[in-house]
C-alpha cells in the first residue's frame, strides 16, 4: 500500500504549496504607491508570504528603528534599503516620502511590531497619499489589540483601542472617568513600569468591571490573566512583570449603561434651544451613547411635544 505523504514534512505538499505560492508572489511587480505591512508582535512566524513579497519587492522601506527592523529583514534574507520615519523626523521625512511616492516608486511602511499606524505617527503620511490620489494599501497581520481582545474572554462584538493611558495618575483617573459609560469593551497600552499604577486606578474608578491582562503576547512567556483590577494590581506590584502589556476592560454591566430615561433627561434641555440633529450630537458625546440612538430619542421628544 502507498503512503500519502505527510503534509508536514519539511519537504511535504504544505512546503511545496508555500513555496510555489510564494514564488508567484515575488515574480509580481510590486504596485508603484504606499504599502502598510503589518510584521510580527513577537513570532517571527506570524509574518504573511504577502508581506515577505512587499517587503522583498519594494523601492523604499520605511519602518520606527532601522536596527530593529534590519534584524526582521536579516531573518528571512531580504536586502532592501531602509530609512527611518518616525514621531521625532515624521515632518521632515514626510515630504521626501511623498515625492518618493509621485515619482511611481512602490514604498513600504512598518512599525516595531504589529500593524502599522496603530499607536503610531503612519496616518498623517496616508492622509497625506491619499490627498494626492496616490495608491495606499493595507497588508493585515499580527495586532496585538485584536491578539490581547480574542484571548481574554471578554465582550468582543463592541470595542474601543485608547492607545497608552496617562501617565500621570490624576489625568489617568480622569481619563477611565471619561470612559466609563463608554458601551465598549476598552483596550489600552500600558508600559511595565505603569502598569500596577493604572490598574490600581482602574480599580479605584471602575471598581465591578472584569479586567484582563495580556502580557507578551506571541513570545515565549506569553501570558493573559483576568479578574479583578485590584487583584491584578496586586499582582503587577508584587510580581513586576516585564514585557509589552495590553490592559482589556470589559464593558459597563447592563445596570450601569445608559438607559433611555438618562438620555431623554439629557434631551429635553438640549432641545430647548437645539434642533433634534444637534441634540442628539451633544447628548451622544456627552453620555459615550451611539448618535443613532440619541437621535431616535431625540425625534420621539419632539414628535410628543414635549420640546
Amino acid at each position: 500500500m502507498t503512503r500519502a505523504p505527510d503534509p508536514l514534512a519539511p519537504s511535504g505538499p504544505l512546503a511545496e504549496r508555500v513555496v510555489t505560492h510564494l514564488a508567484g508572489l515575488l515574480a509580481q511587480a510590486l504596485p508603484a504607491g504606499l504599502h502598510l505591512v503589518a510584521t510580527p508582535i513577537g513570532n517571527l512566524g506570524d509574518i504573511s508570504l504577502r508581506a515577505l513579497a512587499t517587503l522583498a519587492g519594494a523601492d523604499l522601506l520605511y519602518c520606527e528603528d532601522t536596527r530593529h527592523s534590519r534584524t526582521l529583514l536579516a531573518h528571512f534574507g531580504i536586502s532592501r534599503p531602509l530609512r527611518a520615519y518616525h514621531e521625532h523626523n515624521a515632518e521632515r521625512e514626510r515630504p521626501r516620502i511623498l515625492a518618493e511616492l509621485a515619482l511611481g516608486r512602490s514604498v513600504a511602511l512598518i512599525s516595531d511590531a504589529g500593524t502599522p499606524l496603530i499607536s503610531d505617527p503612519g496616518y498623517k503620511l496616508v492622509r497625506a497619499a491619499l490627498a494626492q490620489s496616490i495608491r495606499v494599501s493595507s497588508l493585515p497581520g499580527a495586532s496585538a489589540v485584536l491578539a490581547a481582545l480574542t484571548s481574554c474572554g471578554l465582550a468582543t462584538d463592541t470595542f474601543l483601542f485608547i492607545g497608552f493611558l496617562p501617565v500621570k495618575p490624576a489625568a489617568r483617573r480622569t481619563r477611565l472617568a471619561e470612559l466609563a459609560r463608554t458601551p465598549a469593551t476598552l483596550i489600552a497600552f500600558e508600559a511595565p513600569a505603569r502598569l500596577a499604577a493604572s490598574l490600581s486606578d482602574l480599580a479605584a474608578v471602575l471598581p465591578d468591571r472584569p479586567v484582563a491582562v495580556a502580557r507578551e503576547l506571541t513570545k515565549l512567556h506569553e501570558e493573559v490573566r483576568s479578574g479583578a483590577a485590584a487583584e491584578l494590581a496586586q499582582w503587577a506590584a508584587q510580581s513586576a512583570p516585564r514585557g509589552e502589556m495590553v490592559i482589556v476592560i470589559a464593558p459597563p454591566a447592563a445596570a450601569d449603561a445608559v438607559t433611555d430615561a438618562a438620555i431623554t433627561e439629557h434631551l429635553t434641555g438640549l432641545l430647548a434651544n437645539m434642533s433634534v440633529r444637534d441634540a442628539a450630537k451633544a447628548a451622544a458625546a456627552t453620555l459615550g451613547v451611539s448618535k443613532a440612538r440619541a437621535y431616535e430619542l431625540a425625534l420621539s421628544l419632539r414628535a410628543s411635544g414635549e420640546r
